[in-house]
This record gives structure tokens, sequence and C-alpha cells, in this order.
């Protein structure tokens, strides 16, 4: 980009640019339409349950039934993709996580019934134990630690069972060294060769996840002991850029950084440093807390939303999920 050095003011008046609307719609440089979002989706048994979750306003766990309404919405609206999460029942998980495996699993039939009722829609699912075990980590301990080769090994039966319900795109969201490469040369071996790989290739160990953890029932889990072995420290950004490099030459299609707005910074330099596309996350924790302060009356809530969301895509995502999605959605295609 150049900057001209001729011209001072006032034959130049940068505020000409900005008189009015139409002026300013001419000469945007970002713009966020449905096409960029991705809607999160929390899914559990039953049929027409829906669960308020208080630590995410406006944020509801869905039985698949209404996750299928969820997802006409989204469709009619043109949001490209879901991204499914489910909330495991506390009896089912172990510290194996086995559940994830497990073909008949909720996502598995969630996944399943979505594709049936809403075929054009994209579904992403993550690959992670973390909803699964009873320690709410994202993969198997030996000792005091996760360990990474055997967790790896659960993760690609994990990719594959999603990948034969019918998911679009694995999201393998835990942190492990190596996975990448090994779901990719299963996905080849069993004939996936459409089914994306989207890499959590910069997930930092960040407080912003609170609601999450809270939706898919990991936080009471969860302990004292945090994630810092496999996630990211957040004051660094070259093992970003290393972690996200590694990815794409296994074979990841799509890379993820998460959170969005706190990392725009990392968005921009992953984004220069490798040619797939990047996508941001605009985490539970981003979400409420926008949501938070827009209740107490610290800006317009939807304003808000719809300025972060810019930010990402200006510093480069080419998609992002939000919980928002919809409502977004609604509000760009004037029907709010």
């Amino acid at each position: 980009m150049t900057t001209s050095s001729s011209g001072v003011f006032p034959a130049v008046r940068m505020r000409r640019l900005r008189a009015t609307a139409w002026r300013r719609r001419l000469v945007r440089e970002t713009v966020l339409t449905a096409n960029d979002l991705v809607q999160p989706l929390f899914i559990i048994e039953g049929t027409g349950v829906r669960q308020p979750i208080k630590s995410l306003p406006g944020v509801e766990r869905l039985a698949i039934d209404l996750a299928i309404t969820a997802a006409k919405e989204a469709e009619s609206l043109g949001i490209p993709a879901l991204a499914l999460f489910p909330v495991i029942d506390g009896a089912l998980k172990d510290d194996q996580g086995r559940e994830a495996v497990n073909p008949k699993n909720l996502l598995c039939r969630a996944v399943a019934a979505i594709k049936k009722a809403v075929p054009d829609i994209g579904i992403i699912c993550d690959v992670a134990l973390d909803p699964y075990t009873t320690h709410g980590h994202d993969g198997i301990f030996d000792g005091d630690d996760v360990i990474n080769d055997a967790t790896v090994a659960v993760l690609v039966k994990q990719a594959l069972v999603l990948a034969e319900a019918g998911c679009d795109v694995v999201a393998p969201s835990d942190m492990m060294d190596g996975r990448i490469g090994a779901i990719r040369r299963a996905f080849e071996e069993r004939g996936f060769v459409n089914t994306m790989i989207l890499s959590y290739a910069v997930k930092y160990a960040s407080a912003f996840y609170g609601p999450f953890r809270d939706a898919v029932g990991s936080k009471a889990t969860l302990g004292p002991k945090g994630k810092q072995t496999y996630q990211m420290d957040p004051a660094n950004t070259d093992e970003a850029l290393r972690e996200a490099a590694l990815d794409v030459a296994e074979g990841a299609d799509l890379i993820m950084v998460k959170p969005g707005l706190p990392y725009l910074d990392v968005i921009a330099a992953v984004k220069a440093h490798i040619n797939v596309p990047v996508l941001a996350y605009q985490v539970s924790g981003e979400y409420a807390m926008l949501a938070h302060a827009a209740s107490n009356g610290a800006f317009d809530r939807a304003a808000a939303t719809l300025e972060s969301l810019l930010a990402m895509k200006r510093a480069g995502a080419s998609a992002i999920f939000t919980y928002a999605a919809i409502d977004v959605a609604r509000a760009l295609a004037g029907k709010s």
C-alpha cells in the first residue's frame, strides 16, 4: 500500500469520503455478510428440550429436533455452516472418553439428522475428548499429563465416526502434535477425500473459554489444572505461525485462531504466513462479555457485536464462528 505525498489540507479533505452513507458504502474496504458466519449449536438429548445457559445470555442447549429448526433458519439467512457441540450425559463419561468413538453417540445422531433435514448446510464438528472425559481434558492422561500419541490414536477414530455420520468438516481442537496428518491419512485410506479438516492450530490457553465449558459440562470436572501443556501461551505469536505452518503441511484445509478479538494481531500474522483460509472464533467469553456489558447499558449490543466481527474480518478472517451468527444474519437481512 502506498501513500501519496502530494496534496495537503484544504485540497485534501478526508471527510469528503465520509460525508454521506452512500459514499461510505462506496469506499468501504471490508464487508461482513452472512456468508462469513458459522453458528455454533449445543446439542442435548431429548425431544423439544431447550436449556438456557446462564453464562451465555441468549444461548441455549437444544435437542436435535430444535437444532434442525435452527439449522433451517440459518440456511434461510445464508449462513453456510453450523458447528455442533454435544452435551454428554455424565453417566457416559469416563477417563478415556470412550463415548467419543461410539458411532451412535449424540453428536453422530445429530449430524445425521441435520444433514437429512437440511442437506445443503455445512456441518462442522470438534475432534477432542473434553466433552466425553470425566476430567474435562482434551486427551488421555498418563500420570499428571495428557499423553500425545495415545490421544491422537483416539482422535483419529473419533474423526472417522464423525465423517461416517456425514460431518463435512472435522475440527481437531485438542492441540495434540501430529493429529492433522494422522487424521488426513485415515481419511484418504477410508475414502473420505472430500471431508475437510479445520485445524485449531492456534488455540490459546485462554480465560475466555469459561462459558463454553459451562455449556458442555466440562468446567466442573476440569479442576484447577489447566490446559497449558497443550494449548498455547497467550504471550506467543511466532509459535502460532509455526503451529499453523505445520498443520497446513500435514493436510489441514482451514486454520482456526481462537479466541478472536483479543488476538487480531495473530489472525493477521497467520493470514500473511500461510496460503489456506484462516478462521476466527468469537469465543464464549467474548460473546458473554459483550452481552453483559450491553445489558448494563455500556453500548448497543447489536452494534458492538457487528463491530467486533468486522474487526476479525478486517484482520484477515475468512469466516467467523459466533454464537450471534443467526442474530447478525437477521440484522444484515433487515429482519431483526
